[in-house]
């Protein structure tokens, strides 16, 4: 079976500490960024500095505009992003955005012969998204074996989620023993043009909740130097 591991890179602490654990586990990590159309470039900033303070093979970065379809605040200026929680999905959801990322990860692990593939999907404290709940990487591991020329030939992909079952603490907590950089990550959805962080909107809140439940200082560069 090949060591290789393709690992989506976004920015954010989960995927910096996802990545963190796959290569103390000791596979040849292969990271994977989507620009996707998003409101800022900062998390792609930030997924190069992750990448290069971990260390990987390979960083790429594909562009897909999901600015042409639209329906979330993230790929669509025109939706503001909420600085309140709100009940339900959040309008920050945007539309099939892990299903169109694995699928492209999926494809590049073909390519690489890779039988892994890691996403640091969280299904304790985040936004209620429904693309981060473990029936859903299940249910597209199965399509994943089902669809591919490898599967059918009997490389069997695994969709590894290490931090599902984490708390943002415990993912924080985690990534600090693995020595990760925080301060070079971002959450936030609507950063300024220095990307700092608005300390407002849901991802800065868990994020800021996090780091203090887990009792270590917040490293994040919040507008006006002023934390939540």
């Amino acid at each position: 079976m090949s060591n290789r591991v393709v690992v989506l890179v976004s920015g954010g602490i989960d995927s910096a500490t996802a990545l963190a654990h796959a290569k103390n586990e000791g596979y040849d990590c292969f990271a994977l960024s989507i620009n996707y159309g998003q409101r800022h470039v900062c998390e792609l900033k930030a997924a190069a500095a992750v990448t290069q303070q971990v260390g990987v093979i390979e960083h790429k970065v594909i562009d897909i505009d999901l600015t042409k379809i639209g329906g979330s605040a993230l790929t669509d200026t025109d939706i503001a992003v909420p600085s309140e929680p709100i009940a339900g999905i959040p309008i920050t959801y945007v539309p099939a955005r892990n299903t169109i990322f694995l699928s492209i990860a999926l494809g590049w692990a073909e390519v690489l012969d890779a039988q892994n593939i890691v996403i640091g999907v969280n299904a304790v404290d985040y936004s209620g998204y429904p693309d981060c709940r473990q029936a859903y990487i299940d249910a597209f591991e199965n399509m994943a074996n089902f669809a591919t020329k490898a599967g059918v030939e009997g490389k069997h992909f695994k969709i590894n989620t290490p931090l599902i079952d984490l708390t943002k603490s415990q993912i924080i907590q985690l990534g600090h023993s693995l020595h990760v950089d925080y301060s070079l990550t971002i959450s936030c959805y609507d950063p300024d043009h220095h990307c700092k962080a608005c300390g407002v909107c849901d991802s800065c809140r868990i994020r800021a909740d996090g780091f203090r439940k887990a009792n270590l200082a917040d490293p994040t560069h919040y507008r006006d130097s002023q934390n939540t």
